[in-house]
């Protein structure tokens, strides 16, 4: 079953697939902020949560450990007690020896497997936890830059769509104003537009 933080992108994936293009572009997109927001803020809330989660599936590590070194201390003191018996054992003491020594030497192989194993097992489970966030904090990088150069592209559009409607009212005010009154209010356009561009910034 995936996360919620998977889900989450899953759905800024799918906003963004369902957002309309901008007029005469098939890269740029119109988001609607309050949406994106929302998604974006529900993903920052998520993030922590999913990253402890996986913080304690390493942590895990050492319970697999501890529990491998129980099973292989287990196995070493059943071929102890079981050495012991076959020592006791007066008629067949010579047999049970070397017989014993077999055993304690294949328990302590087995514990060791056992030992070998669960530190793989640990360092892999801990391993896989590591990619998955990071995979996870690269995509909502990735995500955020999107957002970003989005809402940068739309001011800077329509910056350039104002400068242009303003130059077609201040041309169509010379045609009607004479020389030095059109020199008189370019002047005051112009203000207003440094004004306009120290706001933006």
């Amino acid at each position: 079953m995936s996360s919620r933080i998977e889900q989450l992108i899953d759905e800024i994936e799918d906003f963004i697939d369902n957002c309309k293009y901008q007029p005469l572009s098939n890269t740029k997109i119109i988001v609607n902020k309050e949406e994106i927001d929302e998604l974006l803020r529900e993903l920052r809330m998520k993030t922590p949560d999913e990253i402890k989660r996986y913080q304690k599936i390493i942590s895990n590590k050492e319970a697999i450990l501890n529990d491998a070194r129980q099973k292989a201390e287990t196995l070493i003191n059943e071929a102890t007690i079981h050495t012991n018996e076959l020592i006791n054992e007066h008629e067949i003491m010579q047999q049970a020896y070397a017989q014993a020594n077999e055993v304690v030497s294949m328990a302590k192989q087995q514990a060791q497997m056992i030992l070998d194993n669960a530190t793989i097992e640990a360092n892999n489970v801990r391993q896989a936890a590591m990619q998955y966030t990071d995979d996870m904090l690269a995509n909502l990088e990735n995500i955020i830059s999107y957002a970003t150069n989005a809402s940068m592209d739309r001011y800077e559009n329509l910056f350039k769509a104002l400068a242009n409607c303003n130059d077609i009212v201040k041309s169509n005010r010379a045609e009607l104003h004479p020389e030095e009154l059109y020199e008189e209010d370019a002047e005051n356009q112009e203000e207003q537009t440094q004004s306009v561009n120290l706001d933006l910034l």
